[in-house]
């Protein structure tokens, strides 16, 4: 028999409505605060994710009575080396990418405007239309017949090519370059004396935790961030180098012009969950559409990509991930909507880290049960 209405289980729900404005103050000030700090936070927390990883590095070099400003020194030059030798055997396949920048713009620009049958182009279709609408509004909301008249002679001018400028494209990124250098040369610093500081501020940290079981409470919240973020930045450096590798060979393979810059793109894009191989399946399948104009070789190249990202992704990753961080697929993909849509790229890749300090640190501190909860398995 149906159950009536009345006779439903209900939960009793109590509002304490000056405490619930207080919290949505509360949180509306962080979002807002958080999104105004993000030139100061990005190279910040960047830089402490990788000194998280580095540490064990060093460590290792103290075992072997290395002091710790000679081991982070050399551990400092040894990735700036890499980076440096990595940039240099492949500067000129990013340099014949840069050149290929106007010829790539004018064939995109020609494939749009262009049509061989002699037919008005999609573009300029759009931007008749849109003449058009100007016009008859215009004359709708005329006062006068002359005036009315006036405006229906206008002829409709339709651009016969581009306005785009190549110029300003380069000029913008250039600026966003020396920006990104820059926030580079930060991190670099930070890193390093973060490295070099070894366990300072965890120390202090402890020490300013007022009673003894509280002290106990933190170094366990420490000792679990620290395991958390190594094990989820070594995934991240075994995934991004596998993908690196198999997608050189693949690019390689099929005879893709810059098979190296590319790899080395999709590594740095596969570091962004989820976002990351849709946006190297959408970069490859452009270059192979402009280098071959097949739309066989598209699917090809493109299929290829989304293969390997898959591949790693679905098989290497969920493993790790499942292994080592033991989260909550849906919680992260959401954590990873709202951090890229408050700090863009940057926060599709921090974002993850972020929700993994903030899981260890909820399954610690007593009224943060809830959080905990939704973010664990």
């Amino acid at each position: 028999m149906p159950v009536a209405a009345d006779h439903l289980p209900r939960l009793p729900i109590h509002v304490h409505a000056k405490g619930l404005s207080l919290g949505i103050l509360a949180t509306v000030a962080l979002v807002f605060a958080l999104q105004w700090a993000e030139k100061f936070l990005v190279p910040l927390l960047l830089g402490i994710f990788i000194a998280y990883t580095l540490n064990p590095l060093v460590s290792f070099l103290e075992r072997w009575r290395i002091k710790r400003v000679i081991g982070t020194t050399l551990v400092t030059v040894a990735i700036v080396a890499g980076m440096a030798v990595t940039a240099q055997r492949l500067q000129g396949e990013f340099f014949s990418i840069l050149e290929e920048l106007p010829a790539l713009t004018h064939k995109i620009t020609k494939l749009i405007t262009d049509n061989t049958d002699g037919s008005p182009s999609t573009i300029q279709q759009i931007q008749k239309a849109a003449a058009e609408v100007e016009q008859a509004t215009t004359n709708a909301t005329s006062g006068g017949g002359a005036e009315r008249r006036l405006v229906a002679r206008r002829p409709i001018i339709t651009p016969a090519s581009s306005n785009f400028k190549i110029m300003d494209w380069l000029l913008a990124g250039s600026v966003g370059l020396a920006t990104f250098l820059s926030q580079a040369t930060m991190v670099i610093f930070l890193v390093f004396f973060l490295l070099l500081s070894g366990n300072t501020f965890k120390r202090k940290l402890v020490k300013l935790t007022p009673s003894l079981k509280r002290k106990k409470v933190t170094v366990h919240i420490l000792e679990d961030i620290n395991t958390s973020i190594q094990k989820y930045m070594f995934m991240l450096l075994v995934t991004n180098t596998l993908l690196a590798l198999l997608m050189w060979v693949a690019l390689r393979a099929i005879g893709l012009e810059n098979a190296g810059a590319w790899a080395i793109f999709s590594g740095l894009a596969h570091v962004m969950p989820y976002f990351g191989p849709l946006l190297i399946t959408a970069a490859t399948g452009t270059v192979a559409f402009l280098q071959f104009e097949s739309l066989r070789m598209v699917l090809l190249v493109a299929g290829m990509s989304m293969a390997v990202a898959t591949l790693v992704g679905m098989v290497v990753t969920t493993w790790m991930t499942g292994k080592f961080a033991k989260m909550n697929p849906a919680a992260v993909f959401v954590s990873l909507l709202f951090w890229g849509w408050l700090w863009g790229m940057w926060g599709l890749l921090l974002g993850v880290p972020v929700v993994v300090v903030l899981k260890v640190v909820a399954e610690r501190i007593e009224g943060m049960e809830v959080v905990a909860e939704l973010l664990g398995e």
